[in-house]
């Protein structure tokens, strides 16, 4: 590639209008945040919203949560360089709301109010349930945060062409004051109205870039997919490895750890999003259950949509752009879908689609720190500390001063990984999600021997052994992509520790119940699984 074909990857479009729409988007969100934060004023209408918003629009604000820049620019990229391999992350996020719809969703808003850790305790010992859910709750959070934020710094390069570090770490602390500034105003409702605003934007603009690839190769996929493998092809006299990106085995080659690494990776995903606090949390927002299963069945149509779109925009990519431009830019594999906007519509598309993915990030952020600081005030404060004496008003001052504390962290931590691979980071965000939460969410649900001593081995076990087996995996050291590539403590040999951390959670679930004795109340079960089938009990809706 010669400097000149370098600097047009690199530079693309025209960072003033990406600024300006951006801002747009800001103003426009931040209006409707002042005025749906003017309603809030209990604990139930800063947490969950007032329970007021219906299953098609809490579904779409689902897809919001749900759709971080990870599925809008990775995998649009990851399909444009891996082909096959790459859409297969597509499928993995999109088949786990199955396991969301017919196991948690439901029953989660029955028996909860605020939290996770609601349904966790119900009829274990509050303390130390509460406690461990809520150290989950937080990890998940900041990991997940902590990418979003990272991953900004990264954008900004390519979109604003900001180079600079200190140019990126700006960047990065205004994402975090801007996210900072929605929880606190808007809450619940405002932060859910974001939610909306920004998966309606990025599913139409993800769908109108769709059509323009369609149209472009006059609406036949076929030729889409045979241009993408010519220009793959083509592209390896450039220095890019030769690739069939219509088959498998691009990014996860033949060899047996490639394989098992593909299958805990897809553990995690499709395991994961049922235990993701954020997206848990969502289901309280509806005023009853049947709007709990409405909201994932409309979920599940806009985001199966949107990785539809992903398809044909990643492999359009691919023919447009080329792979060897793609992994040339500033951004990386996270710039295809940036560059391909710029190929299909100039200046003008690349800025909607840069708003688009700086909303995205902004959006998911919000949601993310609004659920951590729900998780403390609620569950470690009111309920551990204060043994729940603890008003609903003082809850949410609380909630407020932790969502100040969780952005700032989150800022400084964004800033110290920008530039670093953070992809490891959302994985371990799901890993952590189907391990320490997803065994003890169902074992709750579904086992009425279930008990305190199970849920305790099972969320810290699961929650310590992720960790553990990712700091020593091949994601943090030991090769060139690694977060450390200079040290080497690889000693497990999988990116991703689904494939073992997972089956020990429910295995030390199932132990811990059997070694702990019956410490559960009776009663308590029963009650729960009344409630959880049939609504009898469940937390009313406040208003509308």
């Amino acid at each position: 590639m010669t400097h000149l074909d370098y600097l047009a990857a690199t530079k693309v479009g025209n960072p003033v209008a990406n600024i300006g729409i951006f801002a747009l988007f800001v103003v426009v969100t931040m209006v409707i945040v002042i005025r749906a934060g003017r309603g809030s004023a209990g604990a139930a209408d800063y947490f969950t919203g007032g329970r007021g918003f219906s299953g098609p629009q809490n579904g779409t604000a689902i897809a919001g949560d749900y759709l971080s820049a990870a599925s809008f620019l990775g995998i649009a990229g990851a399909v444009a360089v891996y082909g096959y391999d790459g859409f297969l992350y597509s499928i993995g996020f999109l088949v786990a709301w199955l396991v969301a719809l017919l196991l948690v969703a439901e029953m989660l808003r029955n028996t909860g109010k605020f939290t996770m850790a609601d349904v966790l305790s119900f009829r274990l010992k509050q303390g130390p349930v509460r406690t461990a859910a809520a150290l989950s709750t937080l990890a998940v959070s900041l990991f997940y945060l902590l990418a979003q934020m990272a991953g900004a710094g990264g954008l900004v390069a390519l979109l604003l062409d900001v180079t600079s570090k200190t140019g990126q770490a700006v960047v990065i602390a205004v994402v975090g004051v801007l996210m900072i500034v929605y929880v606190l105003v808007g809450g619940m409702k405002g932060t859910t109205w974001v939610q909306i605003i920004k998966a309606a934007l990025l599913i139409v603009g993800a769908a109108f870039m769709t059509v323009l690839v369609l149209a472009k190769f006059g609406f036949n996929l076929s030729d889409i997919l045979g241009s993408a493998q010519d220009t793959v092809h083509a592209a390896k006299t450039k220095g890019v490895a030769a690739r069939d990106v219509l088959a498998p085995g691009a990014q996860y080659g033949a060899n047996g750890t490639s394989k098992l690494n593909f299958v805990s990776l897809g553990l995690a995903l499709v395991l994961g999003t049922a235990g993701l606090p954020h997206v848990l949390m969502r289901f309280y927002t509806v005023p009853t259950a049947k709007e709990a299963r409405r909201s994932v069945v409309w979920a599940i149509g806009l985001i199966g949509a949107f990785y539809l779109f992903t398809l044909v925009l990643g492999y359009g990519a691919a023919a447009i752009v080329g792979p060897d431009r793609i992994l040339g830019a500033a951004g990386g594999q996270n710039s295809a879908a940036p560059l391909l906007a710029f190929e299909l519509g100039g200046v003008v598309l690349l800025g909607i689609i840069s708003a688009v993915a700086f909303a995205t990030i902004l959006a998911v952020v919000a949601g993310l720190t609004i659920t951590a600081s729900t998780s403390f005030a609620h569950d470690i404060y009111a309920s551990v500390l204060k043994r729940g004496k603890a008003g609903e008003r003082e809850q949410v001052r609380v909630s407020r001063i932790t969502a100040v504390v969780i952005g700032v962290l989150a800022i400084a931590l964004g800033i110290l990984a920008n530039g670093q691979n953070v992809a490891f980071l959302v994985a371990l965000a799901f890993a952590v999600a189907a391990s320490a939460n997803l065994p003890t969410i169902l074992f709750s649900l579904f086992w009425r021997r279930f008990n305190t001593t199970g849920a305790l081995w099972s969320m810290y076990g699961g929650l310590i052994s992720t960790i553990v087996l990712i700091v020593f995996s091949p994601a943090v050291s030991g090769n060139a992509g690694a977060m450390l590539p200079h040290s080497k403590f690889d000693w497990f040999p999988l990116s991703n520790p689904g494939i073992v951390s997972i089956p020990l959670a429910f295995a030390l679930g199932v132990l811990g119940t059997f070694l702990g004795g019956r410490n559960e109340d009776p009663a308590k079960a029963a009650e729960m699984e009344v409630r959880a089938l049939t609504g009898v009990g469940a937390e009313k809706a406040v208003g509308h």
